[in-house]
């Protein structure tokens, strides 16, 4: 995450989220993975449009290792207020989307869900106060949940050393239980930090090397559950084809990380609203949110106000949604020996 931020929750936000305009329609039967939607290829396509992806701001998707809770984030107001949201498969059918709970406290921010891939735990980045230390008011720091029956328990700050006086936010979790992160340092440049867990204990998190810490300012990483692979939103770089744009770093065997890759014009735009990447569980589907306004050529010759009010309520138009493509697609981006 890169603002501060405040959560809005309630019955009017769950029903303009899963609704949008029509607060009397009833929620479709889904079946089937993912929501029941038919996957991608190799070029990415929306997912959910008007279930998750409904015209409000929407990223981060985290899904459980066995495929039956996916978790999401939406924000209204640039970011001032935003939550997470799931739904569950239940007797084979999804549930509507509704605010997680521990999440329903307004007064703070909840984002950037990230499940363990044992589905042990449930890490995310948090504004709340830390009860066991007496906060008056939290900051940006990454919490954790334990599983617990069907559901998770009560929310505790992840601390030292991962933590620290500085914001740290968007965990993300190898196999071995490694934690990547961004940490916002004093000069108010975000670089990637992992820490690598040993005896139980996190260590002392090292900064990544320039690979992945390119261009200007990068944040929100996402490591393959292998270490294999890095994606970092990084802003500031001579070949971006937007502001922000979406780059791959391949790990080596000996830990050392190729030269950052443009992930192209299928995952980035020229909005350069690119925040946010995650690969699912099964390894097959990576998820990004992006927008994907119409460029000038395919805009009508004359405007109109109904013209102007689809693309502000479009899902993926004027505010971010999350999109899919098939996780092959990384590959192709692998540099050749």
């Amino acid at each position: 995450m890169k603002k501060t931020m405040l959560v809005i929750t309630g019955i009017g936000l769950s029903i303009l989220f899963i609704t949008g305009q029509d607060t009397t329609r009833t929620f479709p039967v889904l079946k089937g993975p993912y929501l029941g939607q038919t996957p991608p290829g190799m070029d990415p396509v929306l997912f959910a449009p008007g279930i998750v992806s409904t015209g409000l701001n929407t990223r981060d998707m985290a899904i459980t290792p066995d495929g039956k809770e996916i978790y999401f984030c939406v924000s209204l107001a640039s970011y001032t207020f935003t939550t997470i949201m799931v739904t569950r498969q239940k007797n084979g059918v999804w549930t509507e989307p509704e605010v997680m709970e521990y999440m329903e406290d307004p007064h703070y921010a909840n984002i950037e869900p990230c499940i363990a891939p044992d589905g042990k735990k449930f890490f995310f980045m948090s504004s709340r106060p830390d009860k066991n230390k007496n906060q008056p008011k939290g900051d940006q720091d990454i919490w954790v949940m334990d599983r617990s029956g069907d559901g998770w328990g009560e929310p505790y700050n992840l601390g030292m050393p991962v933590n620290s006086e500085s914001p740290e936010f968007f965990p993300s979790v190898t196999r071995d239980n490694t934690i990547y992160f961004t940490r916002r340092e004093d000069s108010g440049i975000e670089h990637i930090f992992r820490s690598r867990v040993k005896d139980g204990n996190y260590q002392e998190p090292e900064k990544l090397p320039v690979q992945v810490n390119s261009g200007q300012t990068r944040f929100n990483a996402f490591i393959a559950t292998d270490e294999s692979y890095i994606i970092v939103p990084v802003y500031g770089r001579k070949d971006t084809i937007g502001a922000t744009d979406y780059y791959i770093c391949f790990r080596n065997p000996d830990d050392s990380w190729s030269e950052p890759v443009n992930m192209g014009p299928k995952i980035n735009t020229p909005g350069g609203n690119e925040y946010s990447a995650s690969v699912t569980p099964d390894g097959k589907y990576l998820f990004f949110m992006a927008t994907h306004v119409p460029p000038p050529d395919q805009w009508p010759k004359k405007l109109t106000a109904a013209y102007l009010h689809r693309l502000h309520v479009e899902p993926g138009v004027e505010n971010t949604s999350i999109y899919w493509v098939d996780a092959k697609f990384i590959e192709t981006l692998r540099p050749k020996k």
